[in-house]
């Protein structure tokens, strides 16, 4: 088990290194109101995690340590929005179809008051 954690905390941490740089360049570059950094990354991650996903369930190159250290750690870490998107994918797919628009839609709304309740409470 303390190597499955190691696997996934490297990952986490190159993957969260990753998306602030990404983040910072991508704010430097593109002078507007929109979260344009955010967007890029959040997006990146989500083709990152699709070839990966690819790799190990397709192509059959990536071992249950590489899913660790790549999927869960890196893509973790670069952006959860990757693990959102891939499970709302994997809901669609299995025909899952409400569900699927139910976690969406109960996961931003949720994701987005929640933001608001936290920050209401130290206001």
């Amino acid at each position: 088990m303390i190597k499955e954690i190691l696997l996934v905390g490297l990952g986490g941490g190159v993957g969260s290194i990753l998306r602030y740089l990404g983040s910072v360049y991508s704010c430097k570059i593109f002078h507007t109101g929109f979260p344009a950094g955010t967007f890029l990354v959040n997006i990146l991650g989500c083709f990152i995690i699709g070839l990966l996903i690819g790799l190990a369930e397709h192509q059959h190159t990536l071992n249950d340590n590489h899913r660790l250290l790549f999927i869960t750690g890196f893509c973790g870490g670069f952006t959860t929005f990757s693990a959102f998107s891939s499970e709302s994918l994997k809901l669609f797919e299995t025909g899952n179809l409400l569900l699927g628009v139910f976690y969406i839609a109960i996961s931003v709304l949720t994701g987005i008051s929640a933001v608001w309740l936290g920050i209401w409470l130290v206001k």
